[in-house]
């Protein structure tokens, strides 16, 4: 089906499943996010999720299965089980209220490392998948491959050879028991109830078992980078520690476990940023060449070594 399509008639299957919940709608429409992998719309405190094309069912089924089981971590879905929408799986959700993009001071950095830590403290079901953020980033750095020749591509391909094959999704994670996000951001949190309520995880299309450092790793990267202020990471690193988060040390040097993981997430976002600067016909602007920048630093010192690509 086109895009067009979908996205009419996921904001109909949004539009009914709202006004099914309540019999004093506010009704509002938006569009959250309409991209190839992805279509979000919200219909008042109703979202509607179309999932990628090729999302496997089996799966989707026990992510959302986790989401439901787990309601002071994640945030639950409407329904345990997805609905078909041609060939996309759609999932429907209570709105949250997101993180302010506009306010940084006030990022949960607190709140996203003491979910974090609940998580992976979590017993995993024994049917999860394995969380898919290596084999995200290996897509990135294909997609990359595939796009036109630049200067910059070669120590970002760099940097991704250097990495151990479980970080480039080429053998079997060395955790295969922990319960991941997969995807951790700012952007994966929202408060539910809206508006204020307590801040919760959201998106389980990565969700699974796997090396908990990866959850900490996008974080970890932009402080590595000059990306994000050491006192916000700092913040970041001592709740997940506070609230007894596995996946480094209860003290002393986080990043003999960060390293691997902050490096996969430093080359998949250069992979993605330069990608997009060759489609777009540019040259990287500076936040985007910061990223190449360390992709180049880590071809000087092998992976493991405590902060050695970073500060």
């Amino acid at each position: 089906m086109t895009a067009t399509a979908l996205l009419s008639e996921l904001t109909v299957r949004a539009k009914v499943t709202a006004h099914a919940r309540t019999t004093t709608c506010v009704c509002g429409t938006s569009t959250l996010a309409d991209r190839p992998d992805a279509t979000v719309v919200r219909h008042a405190d109703t979202v509607a999720k179309a999932h990628a094309p090729s999302t496997p069912l089996a799966e989707l089924a026990p992510r959302l299965a986790t989401a439901t089981r787990l309601p002071g971590i994640l945030l639950p879905p409407l329904a345990p089980t997805p609905a078909a929408l041609h060939d996309r799986l759609v999932t429907f959700w209570p709105y949250g209220t997101p993180v302010d993009p506009e306010n940084p001071d006030a990022a949960p950095w607190e709140a996203a490392a003491a979910l974090l830590a609940r998580l992976h403290r979590t017993p995993a079901a024994p049917d999860l998948p394995a969380m898919r953020g290596p084999a995200k980033a290996a897509l990135a750095v294909d997609r990359l491959r595939a796009a036109p020749p630049h200067p910059a591509t070669r120590p970002v391909l760099a940097a991704w050879a250097s990495l151990p094959a479980w970080a480039r999704a080429e053998a079997p994670m060395p955790d295969t028991r922990t319960l991941c996000h997969g995807d951790l951001h700012l952007g994966q949190l929202v408060r539910h109830p809206a508006p204020d309520g307590p801040w919760l995880l959201i998106d389980v299309d990565d969700l699974g078992t796997g090396v908990p450092a990866w959850d900490l790793a996008r974080p970890a990267a932009w402080y590595a980078c000059g990306l994000l202020p050491p006192d916000e990471w700092t913040r970041f690193l001592d709740a997940y520690r506070a609230a007894g988060g596995p996946a480094v040390p209860p003290d002393g040097d986080p990043w003999p476990a960060l390293d691997v993981p902050a490096r996969a997430v430093t080359v998949q976002t250069a992979a993605r940023a330069l990608t997009k600067a060759l489609a777009a016909d540019r040259e990287p602007d500076e936040i985007e060449q910061s990223l190449i920048d360390a992709c180049a630093r880590m071809g000087s010192a092998p992976p493991e070594l405590t902060g050695t690509f970073a500060k």
